[in-house]
């Protein structure tokens, strides 16, 4: 089996569509209902700074610890679900499967770098 240079550089989170080609965007790593709620909070520490601005950076301080965790406990899971594809495989038999791995370790964390 060759390498496959144009599969390596594709990103991991790009699942396949109805058509079988990769559909855009890597997926979310916190899903959106809890997005939106921290959004909401930070939208009302805004609209409330002028009236109350200590109360308004506590929430938005909140709201940062709030999303700081969600975010350390999804990519905590998401490492234990890639570890637990590839672990104990036998590289021989199952490097599709590795490489595959590898891709989603390889596209998480150019996404940790550039946030």
């Amino acid at each position: 089996m060759m390498y496959d240079q144009t599969r390596a550089r594709q990103s991991v989170g790009q699942t396949p569509g109805p058509t079988g080609l990769r559909s855009q965007g890597p997926e979310p790593l916190l899903p959106s209902e809890e997005q939106d709620k921290i959004v909401q909070r930070l939208r009302h520490a805004l609209n409330v700074f002028a009236d109350t601005p200590v109360e308004a950076l506590e929430e938005a301080e909140s709201a940062y610890d709030e999303a700081s965790a969600q975010l350390v406990n999804a990519l905590a899971e998401r490492r234990r679900l890639l570890r637990s594809g590839w672990q104990g495989q036998n590289p021989d038999t199952q490097s599709e499967e590795l490489r595959h791995a590898l891709r989603q370790y390889r596209e998480i964390t150019q996404r940790l770098l550039h946030i």
